[in-house]
């Protein structure tokens, strides 16, 4: 190999890891935009919110579905990579499972009208289904997991039923402005904790007490 092939295999690099970052930009910016204002919010909202031109969206994502499905699969991966480092910086393995929890209720907030927009294809939509659970459902578990040998939540816990519980909780977002589902989030979240820790703090969750809206 000649310096010229590494000189351009080196500026290669630089410039993938620059477009990665830029997509990642358009998702997140995109992930807003539908968490206030749904899945059909006009393209023009997110290319303003991530501060380019609708031209860089329609070249990243041709179509509708496609950056739905992108935006779907970011806060997927998003979702699942936190876990680890949520545990590694909060105090408490509850604490951890309360702001992960967090961040999935934000998830199922853009997760809504995914089944409207994919619904010509059932198929596409039971393989997004199967991502969802095979990434998140382990991180979840493993929260729950660190939480009950920790001594702060009942053991024997699934992790998918929690998943579940959650979900339903976050439907009446959809239709009702007023509808704080992350504070009945929370107060789920904090049922799961054992009387008696804290050392007389409240055992409301950390979701519960900021009482956010959705």
């Amino acid at each position: 190999m000649n310096d010229g092939d590494a000189g351009a295999r080196r500026t290669d690099r630089p410039r993938r890891a620059d477009a990665r970052r830029n997509a990642a930009a358009l998702l997140d910016a995109a992930a807003a935009v539908f968490i206030a204002s749904g899945v059909e919010a006009p393209v023009r909202d997110i290319a303003a919110e991530a501060g380019v031109g609708t031209g860089t969206i329609y070249r990243h994502f041709p179509t509708r579905a496609d950056l739905i499905i992108a935006v779907y699969r970011h806060q997927v991966e998003a979702c699942a990579e936190a876990g680890p480092t949520l545990l590694a910086t909060h105090a408490t393995a509850y604490d951890a499972l309360g702001s992960w929890i967090d961040l999935f209720v934000d998830f199922l907030v853009t997760k809504h009208g995914l089944a409207g927009v994919l619904r010509s294809d059932d198929a596409g939509f039971d393989t997004l289904h199967a991502y969802f659970l095979d990434r998140l459902v382990p991180v979840c578990a493993q929260l729950l997991d660190a939480a009950a040998a920790a001594g702060e939540i009942r053991s024997g816990l699934a992790a998918v039923d929690l998943m579940r519980g959650v979900g339903n909780l976050c439907i009446g977002a959809d239709s009702d402005p007023g509808y704080d589902a992350r504070r009945l989030v929370g107060l789920l979240v904090a049922g799961l904790r054992l009387p008696d820790r804290g050392e007389g703090k409240s055992a409301e969750s950390p979701a519960a007490a900021r009482g956010g809206n959705v």
